[in-house]
């Protein structure tokens, strides 16, 4: 499996179910045993004792029991992936093993144990906002930094189909610290990733690290900040919500910020987040933020030639 080394291995979850092609086994049932192994980043669990930092494998192993007693399947293959894709909704899931033992297939001679091993990996959706307001630290100006991040994102293992808005220009937002700061230079990047929300967050901030980010200041000039907007598809219902400090989502504050709703809108035009328990549509929440102005920086520099 690729991806992160530190793995969960649940193994030996039995129960009874009725899969199977034949007539007598959905009848009279069998015995199914399985295992599944899960790719997830123990540092913060290990770190801090918090069962909230790691899967639950109780919760994991009724889960498999609920779909081994569950619904008949004629293929265990089909109970495999059932299983997978519960395992992987888990938010700090990043990979999936599930193996699914029949010792009582009827398979005709004699045998040991069948087995079907499915593997499966994240595949989410995710927004991204970039900004800066002070040169880098390679004296390099607000919208080249940003420029760079965003060719950095490409570079992050585990993140694809990259797409990145345009470049907008904005005033500081926030409180006393934003007085006398430059304006900002704004983007929004979409993509897909196989990483757990932390994971992706600690590669955002390796990438604002790289550009001299410091965190003294709540809402002071930054050389680089990258926000984790959104992960997952909320109008699917699936997307991730956490009230963790460290990892806000969605974005707490994304919805009343123009500097992140009109690029996000300017790279997806069917755009959507979660703010509280509904799902509003950008142009709706955009509209909310009239008096906050918002310029491609090709018009700015114009204006200023």
């Amino acid at each position: 499996m690729p991806g992160r080394a530190d793995e969960i291995r649940l193994l030996g979850v039995a129960a009874r179910g009725h899969h199977g092609v034949l007539d007598f086994e959905k009848r009279d049932g069998q015995d199914f045993v399985v295992d599944v192994v899960m790719q997830v980043d123990l540092t913060a669990a290990g770190r801090t004792d918090d069962l909230a930092r790691t899967v639950n494998y109780a919760e994991v192993a009724a889960d498999v029991v609920d779909v081994v007693t569950g619904e008949p399947y004629d293929l265990i293959e089909t109970v495999a992936s059932v299983i997978a894709d519960r395992v992987l909704a888990r938010p700090l899931v990043e990979h999936v093993e599930v193996t699914v033992h029949k010792p009582q297939a009827p398979v005709g001679v004699p045998f040991g144990d069948v087995q079907v091993v499915v593997r499966r990996a994240k595949d989410v959706p995710v927004v991204i906002a970039l900004g800066a307001n002070l040169q880098g630290v390679d004296g390099a100006d607000p919208d080249e930094t940003v420029r760079e991040a965003a060719r950095r994102l490409h570079r992050v293992r585990g993140l694809r189909g990259v797409r990145v808005s345009r470049l907008f220009v904005t005033a500081p937002v926030g409180g006393e610290a934003v007085v006398g700061q430059p304006d900002y230079v704004n983007a929004v990047a979409v993509g897909r990733t196989r990483l757990a929300p932390a994971g992706l967050l600690a590669q955002l901030h390796r990438i604002e690290d790289e550009h001299g980010r410091t965190r003294q200041v709540r809402w002071g000039a930054r050389t680089l900040d990258l926000d984790l907007v959104q992960y997952g598809d909320p109008r699917a219902g699936a997307d991730v919500t956490s009230s963790v400090p460290e990892l806000l989502l969605p974005h707490p504050r994304a919805h009343e910020r123009a500097f992140v709703l009109q690029p996000w809108l300017d790279v997806d035009p069917d755009a959507a987040l979660r703010v509280g328990e509904e799902v509003v549509a950008v142009p709706d929440l955009l509209r909310a933020t009239a008096d906050q102005v918002v310029r491609p920086l090709d018009v700015t520099r114009a204006a200023d030639r």
